[in-house]
């Protein structure tokens, strides 16, 4: 029988729905979709889309650091984008974040996302 454990911390924003900020089964980690939220205020960052996906990096290295794990524990990421014309500034974001082991990885456009963002990112992490 598999070892599930629920993700949880203070350190990233609370789950806006019935879901959890992350589910650990035995040694992978399914990180939900982060969007651009402030953890205090629950308010969106202000500013461009790389202001944004920071945030959306950020948030995501606190669940996985409450997993036990780093960003660079990531094996596979999906972005969803709601202007394509962003992907390159995501692109450049993301590679101050992971350095020469790089995930894989999806972009999708979306026609909207939650509270308005304009990008979030979900992933699945291996310890």
């Amino acid at each position: 029988m598999s070892n599930r454990a629920v993700i949880h911390t203070n350190h990233a924003p609370e789950a806006i729905g019935p879901y959890s900020q992350a589910v650990k089964v035995n040694n992978i980690v399914y990180l939900s979709g982060q969007i651009p939220l402030d953890p205090h205020s629950m308010e969106l960052v202000e500013g461009d889309v790389q202001i944004q996906a920071r945030r959306v990096f950020d948030n995501m290295q606190a669940v996985a650091n409450a997993a036990g794990g780093s960003l660079h524990n990531i094996v596979k990421l999906t972005i969803y984008l709601t202007d394509m014309d962003n992907f390159a500034d995501v692109n450049q974001v993301m590679a101050e974040y992971f350095v020469d082991t790089y995930p894989a990885r999806a972009c999708v456009a979306v026609s909207a996302l939650p509270k308005g963002a304009i990008v979030e990112i979900d992933g699945i992490m291996a310890l």
